[in-house]
């Protein structure tokens, strides 16, 4: 009986072929564009009153676009605009002053806009986008911290991919000066969005 031995390095390239030469092929998997849902969108922001309370109001109907690479999340990329005139918190008086030019100046600067870079994946179903922040005029480097809710499909069959995010800026950063330090300059943002792959819209045959 003869004896054949193999060196590990060859046993582990015949065992690696083995496996391939039995195992289905990967299909590939592209990257998909999804679009942000109006409707389940919204930008929150918390700002303290002096120490007193931490009023709150949000921004919807936001429209923005998602390339979501599940494979490779790093790849992945985003872009959403906020509607500044559509601020809401649920006082009408208070609206208007932040729209206002003491704040915001919606009416010479009627959005916002994030455009993602890079992003640092770093965990399971976290990450961080780093990206920028442009309002007011001004464009600055902002980081979200990400977490990654449901991957699935929402109440339509819609392929849905839901997502929070926190972050905080400063004001004076994008020139909203007044009144700091008075009232603070820090602001805090949490972000909830689901973005869709919307249905392909059914078409009506024509009636002859």
């Amino acid at each position: 009986m003869s004896h054949i031995y193999l060196h590990g390095k060859t046993v582990a390239r015949l065992l690696t072929a083995a496996v391939l030469a039995y195992s289905p092929a990967m299909p590939g998997v592209a990257a998909e564009t999804y679009k942000l849902d109006p409707l389940h969108t919204a930008v929150v922001w918390h700002v303290s009153h002096l120490g007193f309370s931490t009023p709150s109001g949000k921004f919807m109907n936001i429209d923005g676009t998602l390339v979501l690479d599940r494979p490779n999340l790093a790849a992945s990329k985003v872009k959403l605009t906020i509607p500044i005139t559509m601020m809401d918190t649920g006082v009408p008086e208070m609206d208007e002053h932040l729209k206002s030019k003491d704040f915001f100046d919606a009416a010479n600067y009627p959005t916002a806009t994030f455009i993602s870079n890079t992003v640092e994946v770093t965990g399971k179903d976290t990450a961080i986008v780093h990206g920028t922040l442009t309002m007011h005029g001004v464009s600055k480097p902002v980081d979200l911290d990400v977490r990654i809710n449901k991957f699935g499909e929402n109440g339509h069959k819609e392929p849905t991919a839901g997502f929070s995010a926190t972050t905080t800026i400063k004001r004076s950063d994008f020139g909203i000066t007044y009144y700091v330090p008075i009232l603070p300059d820090e602001i805090r943002l949490e972000i909830e969005t689901e973005a869709i792959i919307p249905s392909a819209p059914t078409t009506t045959p024509p009636t002859k």
